[in-house]
């Protein structure tokens, strides 16, 4: 290539300025603006924090049930109600959460949940103060606090997704939904852990102190969010998608979903699996107690399915980030889910089992609890350019009604024992769990084999920062043809305009500078200083 402008003396390269101010200039000034910021790390703990914390209290009284009814003076249905009360309250509230997200933004979505999620707590532990209060109005006060929980966990849950596409550049989607995501089971099983430590003995002391240590980390979040989390979206998208989030308003987004193939066999398929886990998790000890595995081996099994899907959803994530292969996995893991699930139905109906039905359940969370993540960017891929909160949240929301409908219906398949002399199940074994445990099981594998043999898709979303770098390289050789055909004149002082391509889907570090190295022997340095600001870092 021939340059007519001088060289800098006693130098091999060659700099050219370009003043990004009219003309295809501008669509490149747009693609270098895709910058990412440290303070989503910050963000991203924040939610963790939150996710982490409403799980707990979820389940602060269901492992010490009993204990907590004597405690309170009322009935173990009355606990069981402060357990279910979340599941009921996420259904109606799931809608507005959704097009809060997309509307109001991840700030106000996540403070507001912060608030409910810690004046619920606080709430909770005033009901149980050692002071002179009236017997009959404990529970209602611990259940009025357990309401405001509930009402922050739809705030929370579903909002990994929209942290992923709004703050995180495409090679950490992925990874940063599964770290969001899998903080919820975290919560779950510290609460398993924690609950029966603090929780000693069946009296008011023990449940103060024990509704008093998880209100302090609410506290602690609330505190967090509100301080921390400064705005919904960064200065500069970290993505062309980014940029395009929430193109769609939220009622034409819902049309478009209802009428996108693809995206409703997922919510079919995908919402049946969280009904599924919902109900194994729920009532996994009553499957094992009627043939003589106690309560610590259910809860060992409970733990085993919960950290084996955390460690599974950690590697899970780091490949779909890296290969992009999200229907693959999802269907390989389905399937190898299914088969779990299935080993379970059978070996959980035999006796001295032990070992077998904790590597079967650990295999279940591996392959089918670790793929939820994976799953939520699946969906965004099927439904872009829909909010990320819309279309996440309507599975969630499926999932929700179906966990309804199969714990119902599983619990009416249950047949009454005539006699059940290894049972250690509290009220006496008399129900035998063979038949829900194979419907359960055959569910499971029914809604993997619709979704393998029927599920396609496009990815839209990665298809989208596709196209918007190949139109800035077209951007990039017309512009440069242009100029070099008008750069042969005889005004030795004539500056060439030369453009450089930035392609915002490459995934190694630039160096924080405007500085841009084309060739061994050329480099452009774009005046930018009045319309780029500098991140505060680049991955």
């Amino acid at each position: 290539m021939d340059h007519d402008s001088p060289a800098v003396p006693g130098s091999d390269s060659e700099e050219v300025r370009c003043e990004p101010s009219s003309g295809p200039n501008q669509i490149l000034t747009k693609l270098l603006q895709f910058k990412v910021y440290r303070r989503r790390w910050l963000i991203l703990l924040v939610l963790c924090l939150l996710n982490c914390s409403n799980a707990m209290l979820w389940l602060t009284f269901a492992p010490v049930a009993d204990e907590c009814a004597k405690a309170l003076q009322v009935t173990l249905d009355d606990i069981n109600w402060l357990s279910l009360v979340y599941m009921i309250v996420a259904i109606p509230l799931s809608c507005l959460t959704t097009w809060m997200l997309d509307t109001c933004g991840l700030r106000l979505t996540l403070i507001l949940g912060s608030w409910l999620n810690m004046l619920g707590s606080v709430l909770r532990f005033i009901g149980v103060l050692p002071m002179e209060m009236d017997v009959h109005v404990r529970f209602p006060l611990v259940l009025a606090g357990q309401l405001l929980c509930a009402a922050a966990q739809p705030l929370v849950i579903f909002s990994p997704t929209k942290l992923a596409a709004v703050w995180f550049p495409q090679q950490q989607r992925a990874t940063a939904n599964m770290i969001a995501s899998m903080s919820n089971p975290l919560g779950v099983l510290l609460a398993n852990i924690m609950s029966p430590l603090i929780m000693g003995s069946p009296n008011l002391q023990d449940l103060t102190k024990l509704l008093f240590v998880y209100s302090v980390p609410a506290t602690v979040v609330c505190f967090l969010a509100t301080v921390g989390i400064r705005e919904s979206t960064p200065p500069t998208p970290p993505s062309a998608s980014a940029e395009t989030s929430n193109s769609e308003p939220f009622l034409q987004g819902i049309k478009l979903l209802l009428r996108n193939r693809a995206y409703m066999l997922l919510l079919l398929c995908f919402g049946s699996g969280i009904g599924i886990f919902t109900c194994f998790s729920s009532l996994l000890e009553q499957m094992l107690c009627v043939k003589g595995y106690n309560n610590d081996f259910a809860g060992l099994c409970g733990a085993l399915f919960i950290l084996c899907g955390v460690i599974g959803a950690g590697a899970l994530g780091l490949y779909v980030d890296r290969t992009k292969k999200f229907t693959e996995v999802t269907k390989i893991n389905m399937c190898l889910a299914s088969l779990g699930c299935t080993a379970f139905a059978v070996f959980s109906q035999m006796r001295g089992q032990k070992v077998l039905l904790a590597v079967m359940c650990s295999l279940f969370g591996l392959f089918g609890f670790s793929v939820y993540p994976v799953a939520m960017e699946l969906t965004v891929e099927c439904s872009y350019p829909v909010g990320e909160a819309t279309s996440a949240g309507l599975i969630f929301i499926a999932g929700q009604v179906l966990s309804v409908v199969y714990m119902i219906t599983l619990g009416a398949l249950t047949k009454q024992l005539a006699d059940s002399p290894l049972s250690v199940c509290v009220d006496g074994g008399t129900l035998s769990w063979r038949v829900p445990v194979l419907v359960m099981a055959g569910l499971f594998c029914l809604g993997t084999c619709v979704f393998v043999c029927f599920f396609r898709t496009e990815y839209k979303r990665l298809k989208a920062e596709q196209d918007a770098a190949g139109q800035s390289h077209k951007t990039h050789t017309s512009t440069t043809t242009d100029t070099h055909d008008t750069s042969h004149t005889d005004n030795p002082s004539h500056t060439q305009d030369t453009i450089d391509t930035y392609n915002p889907s490459d995934t190694h570090a630039h160096n924080n500078s405007d500085t841009l190295h084309t060739t061994p022997t050329t480099s452009v340095t774009l005046n930018t200083s009045d319309t780029l600001d500098p991140p505060d870092t680049i991955a």
